[in-house]
């Protein structure tokens, strides 16, 4: 008796020779390898373009750390700078605060020396005066008086 089976196993196998007869088998072989090399190619493109991008991440950390160090030595030769001018700020200052005493001591030096040159001109006058009056009243009025001028003259020309 045939089994329903059998039938279905024998149409398997026809079919399995009849494909192998016509080839299927390489036609699937070369199929697959086809896209087995499409999948490798596109692997190693894949592969080459995680490398390119991990260099191109290397440059961009590299700039970026490159710039972080110029910034710091920006600030670093700006506070330099800042804390040269304040330095020198301070030192002009300080000259200038110096040459203005000197000068508020030179005047008030002036100012003594002028003082001092008034009350010895006025003390003169004032003792030129009395020698005169005194002199005056005791040298008669004739021979004396010539005399008494010229002298009270040449006092008054040596002290000026």
């Amino acid at each position: 008796m045939i089994d329903p089976g059998h039938f279905v196993a024998v149409g398997f196998v026809l079919f399995i020779v009849l494909l192998g007869y016509l080839g299927v088998h390489k036609t699937i072989t070369s199929a697959l390898d086809g896209r087995i090399a499409g999948v490798e190619k596109e692997l190693a493109e894949a592969t080459r373009l995680r490398e390119e991008a991990q260099a191109v991440l290397a440059s961009y950390q590299k700039k970026a750390a490159d710039a972080q160090a110029e910034a710091q030595a920006i600030v670093t030769q700006a506070r330099a700078e800042a804390e040269a001018i304040a330095k020198e700020t301070a030192e002009r200052m300080a000259d200038f605060v110096e040459r203005r005493r000197k000068q508020a001591e030179a005047k008030i030096a002036l100012a003594e020396t002028q003082a001092t040159a008034d009350v010895r001109a006025a003390a003169a006058d004032a003792a030129v005066k009395a020698a005169e009056t005194v002199i005056r009243a005791q040298v008669s009025q004739g021979a004396g008086a010539g005399f008494i001028a010229q002298g009270i003259a040449d006092v008054k020309r040596l002290m000026n």
